[in-house]
């Protein structure tokens, strides 16, 4: 079972307040979540078995809490299952996982892992190493989640990207099983600092940062705390490695296109494993909610 359908999760949703409320619903959980004028409208991430399920039960329950609509995605990272959805458009309303993802399978050993990483992707781990830079996991600590929060803020202001609070990771480090915090350093300086969850099906790199500081840069240091982080993966026999969030291959201009740079130097492997569907149940107000959300982009 995928971290996604654990009571864990659910915990984490309600403690970070990023849903109102967390329904079950055949092993799936489903997000109650807030969207204007009291309005509210459904999530759900379906994972294995999709073929058993009760789009029926989903919809019920749409009606049933008056949401505007409910989403449905999927993550699959075997081959896909050939089904159906009756009552449901392929669309999305927000995005969460997204359409491709950068996989290892770690069935391969570690000669070929690298083997198939690009020369850049094995370099920079040597580098990293010649330079003397330490890899450890670290407590889960206050201060030391602190570390890794304030070099959060430095990498979301350079690369762009959003953030969760600094509770937020605090919450989801004690409550999300097997999840690491992972510092590289060199002397008394972190250089990069990861959350990884371990697990024995798919071990997911979830969040990464790392120092602007331009003398340190060089060092390479979150290449070494992939490789890691890759390794430890393979001690607790996972089946695969998960990079999370790449770019769709030919978006050029996607703000995933750094990010995407860096993770495919590990592996040539990008997988589609989501697709998004939606079930509109009070189409009035979805249209006018569409409308309003257009006028807002263009200010």
């Amino acid at each position: 079972m995928s971290i996604w359908q654990t009571h864990s999760w659910k915990k984490l949703l309600l403690s970070s307040h990023q849903a109102s409320d967390v329904f079950e619903v055949e092993w799936v959980l489903v997000e109650k979540r807030s969207l204007w004028l009291w309005k509210y409208w459904l999530f759900a991430l379906w994972i294995e078995n999709i073929e058993k399920l009760d789009e029926q039960k989903l919809i019920n329950l749409c009606k049933k809490e008056k949401c505007l609509f409910i989403q449905l995605e999927t993550f699959e990272i075997e081959e896909k299952t050939s089904w159906e959805l009756k009552n449901f458009t392929k669309w999305h309303y927000k995005k969460f996982i997204t359409p491709y993802t950068a996989l290892i399978y770690l069935s391969q050993s570690e000669e070929e892992i690298l083997a198939n990483m690009k020369p850049k992707g094995r370099y920079n781990i040597n580098l990293a190493r010649k330079k003397w830079v330490e890899v450890f996991i670290a407590e889960k600590t206050e201060e030391n989640i602190k570390i890794f929060y304030d070099l959060m803020m430095e990498t979301t202001s350079r690369d762009w990207f959003s953030w969760n609070t600094l509770e937020y990771y605090k919450n989801f480090l004690e409550i999300i099983p097997k999840s690491e915090l992972i510092f590289t350093k060199i002397w008394d300086k972190i250089l990069s600092s990861g959350i990884f969850v371990f697990d024995t099906y798919v071990s997911i790199y979830y969040y990464g940062s790392s120092t602007s500081d331009k003398n340190y840069r060089n060092l390479m240091a979150p290449y070494l705390m992939q490789w890691f982080a890759i390794e430890k993966a393979k001690e607790i026999w996972a089946l695969y490695y998960d990079f999370l969030w790449v770019a769709t291959p030919w978006d050029q201009k996607s703000h995933l296109a750094w990010v995407t740079d860096f993770k495919l130097k590990f592996t040539p492997e990008i997988k589609e494993v989501s697709e998004s569907y939606i079930f509109i149940h009070q189409k009035i107000f979805y249209t006018l909610f569409q409308i309003m959300k257009k006028i807002k982009s263009k200010f």
